[in-house]
Formats: structure tokens, sequence, C-alpha cells
């Protein structure tokens, strides 16, 4: 009987709650500096009024769905839930908003309509705003506020949630050190006034009323989220109500809480029932008010749930450290249970009192440890078997790939003779009967062995006939080897160092994903293998330059062909050679006569020149996780104060642009381009990054959605001028001069949609990744006679370091979604998806564009 009563829901303590939730909300915006230039009533209500302050700690991923997820179940979604946010499904899980319409409250909702798909039916009222359109600044907020002061006037709710977006939308664009975050923190302050005002006003004697104020996630530097820094993870929650005392000392600093805490603090503040999976502790000072017996009572239902949770998830739950301690604070409680229904109201019941509340709390504390760690388990099995097929997939690509790669183009994978060897069916019984052995065992649900037995005997087939592949081609090349040679000079290879360094640096970078370390900085194996490739390259003209003569006459009369050849190809006349031949060359050549003039130097130069532009790109974007906290010279750039730095710097780097794109361009293309990078330009300042020097102030500011598209027409042009040409060169005409036009013309037109996708800051990037591309094709590619594998792998590498360069990582909180809605007044899924992936991965795509640029004039040459 008297377990019974202690799982009994008590009455609520708040008529009416209020949720604000303001999308993005970062701690120091309330509790930092702006927070007091900006959010002065709120300020005021924290400092000195009836509330109370916390620090919120979210979970990655730190996107609005999980979070949402978890501040009303309590648990702690999973990455899957990354993906699931663009497109939310209903959910089915226990949570705070199913228990308040089970219990008859009637709940209004205005904002992210994340919420109207997650909960369906279940508020008697709302309006939804999307949430993807981050363009809009303003508009996604007006249309929460305007049904305020209807709503605050009306008695015919009991839970209104309002979500905010207009902070995020301008976090994505222009960054949480942008002039208008104050502005929009100003629009927040004064809406929580009229809302706090309106419930002091209408509170009655009976149950006070209560306002929260919290953010599903922050902000980092860069103005995105969804990773794991400071800035994403800590936001404010504020507990604001008449039922709390005045704060009589100063604010000390908030004390840290977890998110996933809010879902099971609202649930004993509205009287409903602790979600199901709900790992979150109870805020106590929130409840603090009230006498002992009450204190303990929500202590021992949030236990009570939690112990219940954890028998359900683990087997030896008896043994687990916190199921011990609550059930020792539950013998404490019942001790003192009996002292309370004596009468006994000495000081000896309050102090036994706070020593089982202390006893209860550190209980919940490991409990919840517990469960949260219980969600980092994952489907091992599940896990390897597909690591397994992948792995195998690669070792047999690359098998083929040197035959892939040779003259013939041969593409030959061995799966027939395999399908017929003993081999394979042995592999497929030790298989299937490992899968047995394993799927009756597993003690958690496996995905794999949840499977009809057709689908996985298939899986296991798979797994065999490749591993039987992978072994007959590995014996294909050993007999290959084993066959006499019938021309050694022809057949024979000789390594040099770029072929080892770039199969040991290719081979390297992927045991290096092996490790969680090396995957969030895998920015600085990049960064270290082009470093070293510069060298090598570096090495390979010097001795190309100085050293051959004389060990290799012939080489060295190759190497003076080739550089003749640019001489020939760039129309650069000051390179004259006199031709000689190969007996007069050994006797009367020095090695300064292989290259004349000055592009000797520059080719000995570039691998120096391309080391400082890497240095420099570097400096730019911080990335990674261990260092994208410090500053960086982006950081600088984009804070107000060096706007006019920013802008020269923009408007050097387009113009810088338009010389190294529009060489092998049409007039018309040229034209274009010069037209569509001022546009570019012209969008820029017309959103307020950089200004025009006729621009005063901010009140020229819009959209500028007539600027880019004035963009996308030429973009559109000039792609459309090349694919004009490629198709006449592929149907009309065989000229593979033709061809190597169109496809230049075509990778023109993704440089200016880059141009204008990119930031400003970032538009460096883009010059040096053209910069980079001219160099080496003119002075190190072509003279040094590299073969298509060679430079297959160095534009792979280049391609990868430059997606780190523009301020990547593997991490989606440097995702730049403001790329998505550049030119677009409303959300429209497939270019808003489009325009974020290319400008994501522009760096990787722009220089396979350009390798088929290379290939093709190489081809026509």
């Amino acid at each position: 009987g008297m377990v019974s009563n202690w799982t009994k829901i008590p009455p609520p303590l708040f008529k009416k709650v209020v949720i604000v939730l303001i999308d993005a909300l970062r701690d120091d915006f309330v509790f930092g500096s702006k927070g007091k230039q900006f959010m002065p009533y709120t300020t005021q209500v924290v400092e000195k009024g009836t509330s109370y302050s916390f620090i919120a700690e979210a979970k990655p991923p730190t996107v609005t769905m999980p979070r949402i997820k978890a501040l009303m179940t309590g648990s702690i979604p999973g990455f899957i839930d990354v993906v699931v946010n663009l497109n939310s499904p209903a959910l089915l899980d226990d949570n705070l908003i199913w228990q308040a319409k089970i219990a008859g409250k009637r709940i209004i909702f205005y904002g992210d309509d994340t919420w109207v798909k997650l909960f369906p039916k279940h508020f008697v009222e709302y309006d939804g705003t999307t949430s993807f359109f981050v363009s809009d600044f303003t508009e996604v907020d007006d249309n929460v506020t305007r049904h305020l002061d209807r709503v605050l006037k009306r008695e015919d709710w009991d839970l209104l949630i309002l979500h905010y977006l207009g902070l995020d939308h301008i976090g994505h664009v222009t960054g949480p050190n942008s002039p208008l975050v104050g502005p929009k923190l100003r629009e927040m302050d004064n809406i929580l006034k009229k809302i706090h005002i309106s419930l002091l006003s209408k509170e009655e004697t009976s149950l006070p009323n209560l306002l929260v104020v919290c953010g599903d996630h922050g902000m980092s530097e860069t103005g995105s989220h969804g990773g794991s820094s400071e800035g994403e993870v800590h936001t404010p929650l504020l507990f604001i109500s008449s039922a709390f005392g005045k704060r009589s000392a100063p604010l000390a600093q908030p004390e840290h809480v977890q998110q996933t805490d809010l879902a099971s603090t609202l649930a004993i503040g509205l009287g409903l029932p602790i979600s199901r999976n709900s790992v979150g502790n109870l805020i106590l000072p929130v409840v603090g008010g009230k006498t002992m017996r009450e204190q303990l009572r929500f202590v021992h239902l949030n236990g009570f749930q939690l112990s219940r949770l954890l028998q359900e998830n683990t087997p030896a739950y008896e043994k687990d450290p916190g199921y011990e301690h609550f059930k020792i604070a539950e013998k404490s409680h019942r001790n003192w249970i009996k002292l309370y229904l004596e009468g006994n109201n000495s000081e000896i019941l309050l102090n036994l009192g706070k020593k089982v509340l202390k006893q209860y709390l550190e209980a919940l504390k490991t409990l919840s440890s517990s469960l949260s760690k219980q969600v980092a388990q994952y489907d091992i099995y599940s896990m390897m078997v597909g690591t397994v097929i992948i792995m195998e997939v690669l070792i047999l690509l690359l098998l083929s790939v040197p035959k892939a790669l040779s003259k013939r183009a041969e593409f030959e994978v061995p799966l027939s003779p395999p399908l017929f060897s003993l081999l394979f069916y042995l592999m497929c019984l030790m298989l299937c009967a490992v899968h047995v052995i394993v799927c009756t065992s597993a003690e958690s649900l496996c995905y794999f062995c949840s499977m009809s037995w057709f689908t996985a005997v298939g899986v296991m087939m798979l797994i065999s006939a490749l591993m039987c592949g992978i072994l007959s081609a590995i014996a294909k090349i050993f007999e290959n080897y084993r066959l006499p040679v019938k021309n050694p000079v022809v057949s024979s290879y000789n390594w040099s160092e770029i072929d080892v360094l770039i199969l040991a640096g290719t081979i390297g970078h992927v045991l290096s994903l092996g490790a969680s370390s090396f995957i969030e900085e895998e920015h600085q194996t990049w960064y270290f293998l082009i470093n070293t490739l510069c060298l090598v390259l570096c090495q390979e003209l010097c001795r190309n330059n100085f050293l051959l003569k004389e060990c290799d006459p012939q080489h060295s009369t190759n190497v003076k062909q080739n550089f003749d050849s640019i001489g020939e190809s760039s129309e650069c006349k000051n390179i004259d050679v006199p031709a000689a031949n190969n007996s007069k060359l050994g006797k009367a050549t020095s090695s300064s006569e292989f290259i004349k003039g000055s592009n000797k130097w520059v080719s000995l130069a570039t691998p120096w020149i391309i080391l400082i532009c890497c240095r420099l790109l570097r400096s730019l974007n911080q990335t990674g996780v261990q260092w994208a906290h410090r500053p960086d010279f982006g950081h600088w750039l984009t804070s107000s104060e060096h706007k006019s730095e920013l802008s020269f710097l923009a408007a050097v780097s387009l113009l810088v642009i338009f010389f190294l794109v529009q060489r092998r361009c049409s007039l018309v293309s040229k034209i274009a381009m010069a037209l569509g990078l001022l546009g570019v330009y012209s969008y820029r300042a017309a959103i307020g990054n950089v200004a025009f020097p006729w621009q005063h102030g901010g009140k020229d500011i819009s959209k500028g959605i007539t600027e880019a598209r004035f963009v996308y027409v030429f973009v559109l042009g000039i792609v459309f001028t090349g694919t004009k040409d490629l198709l006449k060169s592929q149907v009309i005409s065989a000229d593979s001069n033709t061809k190597s036009t169109g496809l230049w013309e075509m990778y023109s037109g993704l440089v200016l949609l880059a141009a204008l996708l990119f930031r400003p800051h970032n538009l460096p990037v883009l010059v040096f990744c053209l910069l980079i591309q001219t160099m080496m094709t003119k002075y190190i590619w072509i003279p040094l006679k590299f073969d298509a594998a060679q430079i297959t792998i160095m534009h792979y590498w280049f391609g990868q370091a430059f997606f780190y360069f523009q301020g990547n990582s593997n991490g989606i909180a440097t995702v730049d979604i403001s790329a998505g809605f550049v030119g677009l007044d409303s959300y429209v899924e497939i270019p808003a998806i489009f325009l974020t992936a290319f400008a994501t991965y522009a760096g990787p795509f722009l220089w396979a564009i350009h390798l088929l640029c290379y290939l093709s004039s190489e081809v026509s040459r």
C-alpha cells in the first residue's frame, strides 16, 4: 500500500506553462555581454527576479529535430535523426506532449513545423512555419508573434509552445557575430517581457504560472550547428515563475544540467507521468520551494522511472551501482516516512530528510549515466558484415585498377570461376554456421539477424564470392609475374619517389580512417600529404633540370623537348632552345640550357609557391574538432569592423578569378563571366557582406534575390555554351580541340557558380584553387610527363585538401546551408539540396572537372 502511494502521480505545481524555444540560442547570448546589451529585461529577471537559470548541455547531433525529441521525451536521439531531420516522421515514443494530451491538457503551438510533423493531432491550435528557408529573418518570427496578443488573453489552454527560428537563420547566413544578431535578441527580449507580464497579471491564488525559455541547440563560430563544440551544445534554460523566491545574492555562474532533464521536470510540474524512456533527472531547484515530503516524493518518482527503464534494458540490473544506490535511498526514505507519520518534527527529521534527498540525487545521477551509456551500444555484428563487404569490393577494385588505367583500358573482375570452386561452398557453409551461432546467442536485437534466412544466405554468398574473386585476382597477378619476359626494357617498370608516395599516402589515409581521432582531424592528413607531394615534386624538378645530364643524356633530351612543347602550346616565345642532335647535345649543352628564360625558374619555384598558398589557406579557416575554436583569418575578415578589408579582398579575388578562367573561353563566355562576377559582388553587397563605394549604412541591405538570379543566368549561359561545343565535337565533327574548349567552358560556368555560393572570405580558396591548377598544369604535369594514374591521384589529393580549405570538416556543423537559398525567395527542395551539396563539395568537384579538362587537352595534344 505504501509503495503504490509513492508512485501515484502528484497534482500539478503550475496552472499554465509557456515554453519559448529560441532556435540556436547560445548560452552567452543570455548570460554574456550580448545578453546584458540586447536582452535587458531577461537579464534583470535572471539576476534579480523570481527565476532559476541553468546551462543545458545538448548531446550531438545538435540539429533541431533530435533536440526537440530530447526535450520532450528525455531520451538521447541517435545520429540517424540527422537524416530524418529533413522530413520528420511522427514521434511514436512516449513523450510529454502525448502525456499532456491524454491528461486532457489543451496545447497550442506556433513556430517550426517540425513540431507539427512530430506530434500530429496533438495540438488544439497550431500554425507551422518552414525551418529550411534560412534567408527569412523576420517573417518566420512575425508569423509566430502575430498570434500572441490574442492567445495570451484567452483562458482555454494549459500549455503554449512557441518556436522562433529567426536567430538560427541569421546564424546560418551571417554568423554569431553579425550585426543582425543584436536586434533579433532585442526582439526576443520584448516578446519574453510581454509573455511574462501577461502571465503575472492572470495568476490566481491557487496555482502560479511558469515561463520556460530555452534553445534547442547553440551555434558554432561560423553560425552552423550539428557538432559538439561548446557554442553548439551549451544553451540557456530559464524557469521564470512567481512560485520562486526573489534572488537575494548576485547570480553566480549558472549550474550545468542535461537538456534531457527538462522532460522530467516539466512532467512533475504539470502533474504528468515521466516519459517511459526518459534518462533525465528532476531539476531540484524548480521544486525546491515545496515541503521535504513533496520533494522526496518527486525524486522517488524520478528514481522509480529510471530504475524500471534500467530493468527493461539491462539483464544484470541488480548489480548496477545506480540501482543499488536507489534501493538504499528508498530504504532510508521508508525510515523517514515512519518518523514523519509519528509526528516527529524535530531537527533530526529535517537532517534525515536532507540526507535521503542527497542519496536520491546521487542515485538519479548514476542511473541516468548508466542509461545514457547504453545509447552508445551499436549493432556490432551488422556493422562488421557491412564493413567486410565494403572492404572486399574496395580490394577487388584496387586489384583491377592497373589494367583499367593501362593503354588497353581493361576492367576484369574474375567472379565466374570462384562460383564453382570448392572454396566458395566451404566459405558459404562456414559463414552460415557463424550467422546461426551469433543470432541465437545475441542478447540484444540485431538488424542482420532480423532479416529473412533467404536474404541472409544471399549476403553470405556475396561475401564468399567476393573473397574467392580477390584470391583469384591475386593468383592471376602472381601467375603473370612468373611468365617469361619477352622485352625486359619495355616490360620493366621503375618505381619513382612519386609512385611510392602516391601509393603509401593513399593506403595510409585509408588505414587512418580506422581511428576516430584521425577522422575528426582528417584535414591534417591531407595537408601533410600535399605538402609532402610538393617537396617530392620539387626534388623531381631539380633532378630533371640539373642532375640528369651526366647520368642519362637521352632522358635530358626528352625533358628539353617537353619544355619546348610548353612554349609552343602556350605561345611563350621566350623559350628558345636550339635544335641539336643527340651526340652534340651531350657535349655542347649544359644543364642551364634545358629550359631557357624565366620559365625554368618559375617551374622550380612552383612547388614552393603551392606550399605558400596551402599555408595561407590553412590560416583562413580553422576546422576539425580540437582546434576549431581557435581564431582564424576568416573570423577576422567576417567581423563587422573589417568590412572594408573583406570588400577589397573579395573584389581582388573576383578579378583574379576572371583572369585565370577567361584564357581558354570564347569571347561570349568571357563577357558572360565578367558580368557574372560583377553580379557576384553585387549580390554580396546587397545582403550586406561587402560594401559598394556608394553604399551608406545598412539601409540598402536586401535579400539579393535579383542579383543572384542575374548571376544564375550567366552560369546557365556559359554551361550551355560549353555543352553545345561538347555535343558538337561528339556528333557533328570529331574535333578534340572543340571538345576540350567545351569542357573548359562548362568548368568556367561551375567556377562562377562556386564564386556566387562561397562566402566572401572564402573567395581566396577559389583563387588559389585555380592558380595551383594552372601552375601545376604548365610547369609540372606537362614537362614531367606524368601518366594518367599519377595525375588522377594528385587531383584527388588536392580536391580533398580543398574540401577542408573551405572550412569543411567531417562534422555536419560546418555544412553551410545558407548556400542552398541563394537567389530563392521560398523553400524549394531540389534546388536547395543541389546548391548546398555543390557549395559543400565544390573543392573536390572542381578538381574532378579540371581532371577531365586536362586529360581531354592531353588527348588533343
